[in-house]
């Protein structure tokens, strides 16, 4: 019995233990430092960097035709050669190529440099939406928790006016209906608060994919979370990273473009160079000339290379110059979304801003409603059933005015986070997202 009582013990103490591990696992962590995870661990953002190190690739591969290649190679023959192959046998051999001048190739050195500008451009890009993604996450994340504190409070309130109802349908006070309504508004709220809860858990999971962090690690520091800057329309747009980038990419395309036409009819100079070491191993080479074969031979020239006839090359700059075009039109296509986007989010910022503030004007009025309420409930309200005299509250009265209280100020919270959404969609679409990157780092602990 005493080893059985000692083994529940341990079992207790083990899920104590959990328990307490669990609770320590979520700790606050601040906007700034959320996004600064999201950053490094974002899939975009690596996948821009592995383009960008690709496009410094291809200009350093454009770059080293200009410096000499050289190619070493050996071998021995395995059957005595019969008669004369034609080529001279060597034990091994060596060569040197590069090009010397070609017109074409600082086209396509320039469409390299052009395609690093746009890579550069992308990351920037990809960076920038992801700190917008985890910054908008994280905020309403944060807005959520505020609302499931406001809810938790009404829910109070709904039980307790459901305990007066009950009270005073019992004694006859109210009709049946006034119960069922109480039950009615309660059951509104605790579905408010399960959707909630849904939705705070759909957040944390998103907060874990972009940061890599455990899911439901993050608790929200609301002191964190700067002030938006306020922008609108009239402020001087930039041109946004993302259509900077397709830009620059457009423009390399059309320097690819114009490289491939060049080669058809510009020509180009290559040097060369070629050294052997000759063998009459397995061979009778000599007695097919009038004197023997050096054993050290070279040979070196610059060979002109004049393109004549090449359906090839022909076909590949119309294939080139389509590219080019179709580039040219896209990257002007994110120039008028964005611009149209940014019109959008114009007109709309301003309607949620009145809606923000007409949202905290009537929790305002509700909150003074509740305090008078109360007030008057402590006091004795001194009402009568007289013509003209003031309206008599009951505790029936003041659940109900925390309870219409506590949704208008979930509203406010909403209309808040929507409008912050907006100016942070704004900001990023005028090209001053790093105003509030500024912001965060200014915050950052």
């Amino acid at each position: 019995m005493r080893k059985r009582l000692h083994g529940r013990g341990l079992w207790a103490t083990g899920l104590a233990g959990l328990a307490l591990a669990a609770s320590a696992a979520q700790a606050q962590v601040s906007l700034a430092t959320v996004v600064d995870l999201a950053q490094r661990n974002s899939t975009a953002v690596k996948l821009a960097q592995a383009d960008l190190n690709r496009a410094h690739a291809v200009l350093s591969e454009s770059r080293d035709e200009a410096i000499p290649s050289v190619t070493f190679s050996t071998g021995l023959p395995v059957f005595p050669e019969v008669g004369f192959t034609g080529t001279p046998p060597s034990v091994w051999s060596g060569s040197i190529q590069s090009l010397v001048f070609s017109v074409p190739q600082r086209r396509y050195l320039a469409a390299a440099k052009l395609g690093i500008q746009a890579a550069t451009a992308r990351l920037k890009d990809a960076s920038e939406q992801v700190a917008l993604d985890a910054s908008s996450a994280y905020i309403e994340f944060d807005t959520v928790n505020r609302d499931r504190e406001a809810a938790k409070q009404q829910q109070q309130a709904a039980d307790r006016l459901i305990e007066i109802e009950q009270q005073r349908a019992e004694a006859g006070v109210d009709p049946l209906s006034d119960l069922l309504q109480a039950k009615l508004m309660a059951a509104q709220v605790r579905l408010r608060n399960e959707q909630l809860v849904a939705r705070a858990g759909t957040l944390a999971m998103q907060l874990a994919t972009l940061t890599g962090l455990p899911v439901g690690s993050i608790l929200p520091d609301h002191a964190s979370i700067p002030e938006i800057p306020r922008v609108d329309g009239d402020v001087t747009p930039l041109d946004l990273s993302g259509v900077q980038a397709a830009m620059f990419l457009a423009k390399s395309k059309q320097k690819v473009a114009q490289g491939d036409e060049e080669v058809d009819y510009l020509p180009q100079l290559v040097f060369g160079a070629q050294y052997y070491r000759q063998t009459n191993l397995l061979n009778s080479v000599n007695q097919y000339f009038a004197t023997p074969l050096p054993a050290n031979n070279f040979s070196s020239g610059i060979q002109i290379q004049v393109p004549l006839f090449d359906m090839g090359h022909r076909a590949k700059a119309k294939e080139s110059a389509a590219d080019a075009l179709r580039s040219t039109v896209e990257a002007e296509e994110a120039r008028n979304q964005n611009e149209v986007l940014v019109a959008e989010l114009s007109g709309s910022l301003r309607q949620l801003a009145t809606l923000a503030e007409i949202a905290e004007l009537k929790q305002q009025i509700a909150a003074e409603q509740v305090q008078t309420v109360a007030t008057l409930l402590e006091s004795g309200n001194g009402g009568t059933n007289q013509p003209g005299a003031p309206v008599q509250f009951s505790p029936k009265a003041e659940q109900q005015a925390r309870i219409d209280e506590r949704q208008k100020y979930q509203d406010s919270l909403d209309a808040g986070f929507e409008l912050a959404k907006a100016r942070l969609g704004l900001l990023r679409a005028l090209g001053h997202m790093k105003d509030w990157l500024h912001e965060l780092s200014v915050r950052k602990p």
